[in-house]
């Protein structure tokens, strides 16, 4: 059997407490002969300046390159607020993602049956709510040039960044997006803001010129990122597929997330181009933040993470079967009622993290008898 390498990187917060929850469908997964892995263990973001001083350490990067897949949880926390920004915790994400490659970050926003209820809009409006959202990850604003603060003649301060995109970042990233489309209902809506921006002019145009010659049957739409974040919460069942820029994406993903009641349930996928050697740099985490408030608790919902989890099955293992169990086991328990805090009902018993990953596991084994 195939031995895959995955680098666990807990990060701050509540990540240590649903990274072990995690590792526990992992564990199950190994003794029942599905898969083998090799999980080592690393340091990122708060938890890694504590103890070198930097959010990422060369040797942290250097592992996370030679893996076969990262699993990452979350960072930061009000305790590295005050650090200079330059060794803050997300910068250690950040660098991440940019020397891996990752160029595409896909984020579902999937409404469980069991789950409707629990969204902030009606029922009627998110009930089999399944939408794709494709990030760009690596270009934009986010990692733009130039970029920084400067002191002015009068003794004001001036921030500033710059929003950028080249036709070849803008192409790779709309073929992940017309590929998935042609996987679900062979529909993608193009995000941006061409009506000001010449950054999504440039997005726009590019993104049409390749429909046009390489996915005529894929249906392409445009929309301004203002329209399509009142859209999301007036009627999101008209999306399938979205594709953005980096800042856009960022904040409809989680705008998204919010359509399915909490964002403890949501996954995603960071993916780079597939190399020579046929190897695909990949990072896998859930949505949510470190949660300061409840760390230490107990009670954080570890289903992104797992949910995460399956994705590295589908996307870097190849094991669509066995990712699809474990989706499957995962809704039969909320189906059934079991609930962490921020997804409980009125009259439900909230249980802990390490609850709800014990109940998904033994659901699989249920499932798989």
């Amino acid at each position: 059997m195939i031995v895959r390498k995955v680098l666990a990187l807990a990060g701050d917060g509540i990540g240590p407490e649903v990274l072990a929850a995690t590792r526990r469908v992992m564990d199950w997964f190994q003794a029942t002969g599905r898969a083998k892995f090799e999980v080592t263990e690393g340091l990122i973001g708060g938890a890694s300046y504590d103890v070198h001083k930097t959010p990422l350490t060369d040797e942290t990067l250097a592992r996370a390159k030679a893996s076969d897949a990262v699993l990452f949880a979350c960072i930061g926390g009000p305790q590295w607020d005050q650090l200079p920004y330059d060794v803050r915790p997300e910068k250690g994400l950040l660098r991440l993602r940019k020397e891996m490659g990752l160029f595409a970050n896909l984020r579902p926003a999937i409404v469980m049956d069991a789950l409707a209820s629990a969204s902030s809009l009606k029922t009627d409006l998110v009930r089999g709510l399944d939408i794709m959202i494709v990030r760009e990850l690596i270009g934009g604003i986010y990692f733009g040039e130039p970029r920084g603060v400067e002191q002015l003649p009068d003794g004001t301060r001036r921030g500033y960044n710059t929003q950028t995109y080249s036709t070849p970042e803008i192409l790779r990233i709309a073929h992940v997006a017309f590929d998935l489309a042609r996987k679900r209902g062979k529909r993608v809506c193009s995000v941006d803001k061409a009506n000001v921006m010449e950054s999504g002019l440039v997005w726009r145009e590019e993104i049409t010129k390749l429909r046009n010659a390489q996915y005529p049957d894929i249906e392409l739409s445009h929309m301004y990122v203002d329209n399509c974040a009142m859209q999301l919460v007036r009627t999101p069942k008209q999306f399938d597929v979205i594709v953005t820029d980096n800042l856009f994406g960022d904040i409809l993903s989680d705008l998204a997330s919010m359509l399915t009641g909490s964002l403890g349930m949501l996954p995603s996928a960071s993916l780079g181009a597939v190399g020579a050697d046929g190897r695909q740099p990949a990072v896998y985490e859930p949505v949510h933040g470190s949660a300061p408030d409840i760390t230490g608790k107990g009670i954080a919902n570890p289903l992104a993470m797992i949910f995460s989890f399956a994705m590295m099955l589908r996307y870097s293992f190849n094991l669509g079967a066995d990712a699809d169990l474990l989706e499957k086991a995962a809704q039969n328990v909320l189906s059934g009622g079991v609930r962490t805090g921020d997804i409980a009902e009125p009259g439900q018993t909230p249980i802990s993290t390490t609850a709800m990953a014990d109940a998904v596991v033994a659901e699989l084994g249920r499932l798989a008898k």
